[in-house]
């Protein structure tokens, strides 16, 4: 079914932040948007008030007769749905075309120039900052983001451009429907083995990911990733990192809540970036963002003033509070890679502050996979606060807790393990000088009542 055909689109699973994305695409082409979710939240509620019709129960009543005509109706859904779901079971049995988010988001990179960024971490804030930086410069772009941008309040750009920023999430090998013109790997380490597997299984999701990149386009990756590359002939490759590559910095400078570096190009060099949301893992980031959006086009000067006025992406090292009595932050971190460079980067902003975290594990298998590496990277706080796993999409395992976490911390680090539903009972009872709230769980939820709590002392 191409664009044109589609008069109406179902959301089976409406309310993921890459999903919601999607939506309001087709709203804003003008399409009857309707779907489910199984829980209303603050993004499905403005959702409804975009023109969505959205419903919280399994109910293949609830459809609207809008969306139950085969052949202009496209149903888009998520792979965290059960394949048994009453509601995709009737689209099925009906001859719907049925696509995963990633099938659609692969149509819009063959009808637009796609920008796209991949890698086990990172990628929200560096496809945020790249479409942030092109949005505001001559070229334009739309994107569809993993989080929400704080500079628009949403996760999608819509412009007349023939770019499109893309969040390439390897999750379910996902981002193997993409056409790339461009693309960013941030990272590699090995991720989602409840998918994969193995080890040799995710690498190898990213090498065939790199065979898609068109040709004329290319490749901008991290060095030193632990992958193979496969690219197509005409794909120009570049490497990028903090102080070496072929896109770097030079010159970084992180000084009272400030950083500033010279990005480093075989393109043009341009001096005196700063960083408008200054945290030292960032730099990376921007360097990957900048690398991609200067061969797209953008000048010195447009990338200057899009890292400037960049601010940053919900729950990625997002600060709630932060002055000279309390600091508090919340950051989506779950990978043991992610939680290490979260924590490298706070404990290098903080150097002489007591640093808590309260940490909720995301996923069972994940727990059971890297329980060492997580505690590892807990490690370098001083007080690690955890609550028990988030299961989002499995069901329990025999002996995978938070206590296998726990039990791998550092002799030095003070540790406690609570309820969920405890957390704000245990914020009203003590003092913190630097908190920070990690995970990709529900512990977000509470996030606003705990900085009241905190504000109110």
């Amino acid at each position: 079914m191409e664009i044109k055909d589609i008069l109406s689109v179902y959301f089976v699973g409406a309310g993921g932040i890459g999903m919601s994305a999607i939506a309001r695409y087709f709203i804003s082409r003008g399409m009857v948007v309707a779907g489910y979710d199984k829980t209303p939240s603050d993004l499905t509620r403005q959702l409804e008030k975009e023109g969505m019709l959205i419903h919280y129960e399994e109910d293949v009543d609830a459809i609207p007769q809008a969306c139950r005509q085969p052949q202009s109706c496209l149903v888009i859904y998520t792979p965290a749905i059960p394949a048994e779901h009453k509601e995709l079971q009737y689209f099925r049995e009906h001859g719907f075309e049925i696509q995963k988010r990633a099938q659609v988001l692969g149509t819009l990179t063959k009808e637009h120039k796609g920008l796209c960024v991949a890698g086990t971490h990172g990628k929200t804030t560096t496809s945020t900052m790249c479409a942030h930086i092109m949005h505001q410069s001559h070229q334009d772009c739309n994107a569809f983001l993993g989080g929400i941008s704080k500079n628009y309040g949403t996760n999608y750009i819509l412009s007349k451009s023939d770019y499109v920023v893309i969040e390439a999430d390897e999750f379910d090998r996902s981002f193997h429907w993409l056409r790339p013109w461009m693309s960013v790997i941030t990272a590699t380490d090995p991720d989602h083995l409840d998918i994969y597997g193995t080890k040799e299984a995710y690498l190898e999701s990213f090498r065939h990911y790199t065979e898609l990149i068109q040709p004329g386009g290319a490749l901008i990756v991290h060095r030193g990733l632990e992958m193979q590359e496969a690219l197509q002939e005409g794909v120009r490759r570049y490497d990028y990192a903090l102080t070496e590559g072929d896109f770097h910095a030079e010159n970084i400078k992180i000084d009272n809540g400030e950083i500033t570096f010279d990005f480093i190009s075989p393109i043009e060099n341009v001096a005196q970036i700063e960083l408008g949301q200054p945290v030292p893992i960032n730099i990376e980031n921007a360097i990957g963002a900048m690398a991609m959006a200067q061969l797209a086009g953008c000048t010195a000067e447009e990338l200057r003033y899009g890292m400037k006025t960049y601010g940053g992406v919900d729950r990625r090292f997002d600060f709630k509070i932060k002055n000279d009595k309390i600091v508090f932050l919340s950051d989506y971190a779950h990978h043991p890679k992610e939680i290490w460079h979260s924590a490298r980067s706070i404990r290098e902003l903080y150097r002489n502050r007591k640093i808590t975290a309260i940490f909720q594990p995301h996923l069972y298998t994940r727990t059971r996979d890297f329980y060492r590496e997580f505690a590892e990277a807990l490690s370098q706080l001083d007080e690690v606060v955890l609550t028990e796993i988030y299961p989002a999409r499995e069901l329990p395992i025999e002996g995978v807790t938070s206590q296998l976490i726990y039990d791998n911390l550092a002799p030095g680090v003070k540790k406690e393990i609570i309820r969920k539903d405890d957390v704000l009972d245990f914020v009203k009872s003590r003092n913190f000088d630097v908190l920070i709230v990690l995970g990709a769980g529900d512990l977000d939820n509470y996030v606003p009542e705990i900085t009241k709590i905190l504000e109110s002392k």
